[in-house]
């Protein structure tokens, strides 16, 4: 089990929280992340890992509310706990010196593009960053993103925050004016499909983080399918990051379209009894809180490892 150290809320439905998994902390890098289980009937959800701390022994999670699972978790308080946090998966990203980048990111997005836009500065490279969402309140993390950028630009859908437009518009005003060597865009499959149209006349390298559906987080499940250049591959184990001119955004789209049914009928079921699933995670964090010599005996974290 694995305790909640902090929660605090970043947006409306977007929560951030502070995992102890002490593991995971000292070997997780940029771009990675984990799957999350919230108590034993519960399913699996894939959750970038914004960072971490080796030394306290935490990993920081930032939740979008909007379906079952991730609004089950964002009721949940520090003190309380997860059953299951299973990582770090996927490969890291590509970290080097490309020279000029410019790091997109599109409402929770952010959360994973953070850490990497730090990796990227930290390598040496020139970081413009460009974030967008469909109004104010879906901007998270925006003044970390400008403490790491030499420039910041954020757009809204309805115009209620920094420019009204697209992340399009910006980044193709920054192409216009410099030479960028390198893109890295990450949110809604429309959003990040827009940028590599918008880099593919100009031959600049565009990386996406694809969002695809997971289960099991090891390529076994077959979930998360995606086509890269034609061929098939796995967003758990061959990415989740993928050249973005070679993606095929349509059977992506029409993948995680799939199950939205169940998935709004699992939502409905949890609106109109929340309680049950509440009852799961007390049942789990009441045997830890009981018997918190279970949880944190040296040497016996169990977390994913």
């Amino acid at each position: 089990m694995f305790e909640i150290v902090q929660a605090a809320w970043l947006a409306e439905n977007v929560k951030r929280f502070e995992i102890a998994a002490p593991r995971i902390a000292r070997k997780q890098r940029a771009g990675q992340f984990v799957i999350v289980r919230i108590h034993e009937h519960g399913e699996r959800i894939p959750l970038t890992i914004a960072g971490s701390d080796p030394e306290r022994g935490t990993i920081t999670l930032i939740v979008q509310g909007v379906g079952k699972t991730t609004r089950l978790m964002n009721s949940l308080e520090p003190g309380q706990f997860l059953l299951d946090v299973v990582g770090p998966l996927g490969l890291p990203s590509e970290i080097r010196r490309y020279g000029t980048v410019a790091v997109i990111a599109g409402g929770v997005g952010t959360a994973i593009a953070l850490p990497i836009a730090q990796a990227l500065r930290e390598a040496g490279n020139r970081v413009h960053a460009i974030l967008g969402a469909r109004t104010r309140g879906l901007i998270i993390l925006e003044d970390e993103v400008r403490e790491v950028a030499v420039e910041l630009c954020v757009t809204t859908d309805d115009g209620s925050y920094g420019r009204r437009g697209v992340v399009t518009d910006p980044l193709g005003e920054l192409i216009d004016a410099e030479e960028i060597d390198f893109v890295l865009a990450i949110g809604p499959i429309p959003m990040m499909r827009a940028v590599a149209e918008a880099t593919r006349p100009h031959g600049i390298p565009t990386t996406v983080s694809l969002n695809s559906i997971m289960v099991d987080g090891t390529g076994m499940c077959g979930g998360c399918r995606v086509v890269i250049g034609g061929e098939p591959r796995f967003a758990c184990v061959d990415g989740p990051e993928f050249d973005a001119h070679l993606v095929d955004f349509e059977i992506l789209s029409q993948r995680n379209a799939m199950y939205r049914s169940g998935e709004r009928a699992a939502l409905e079921r949890f609106e109109q009894h929340p309680e049950r699933d509440l009852g799961e995670v007390e049942h789990v964090c009441r045997l830890a809180l009981s018997h918190p010599e279970l949880v944190h005996l040296p040497g016996k974290e169990h977390d994913g490892q």
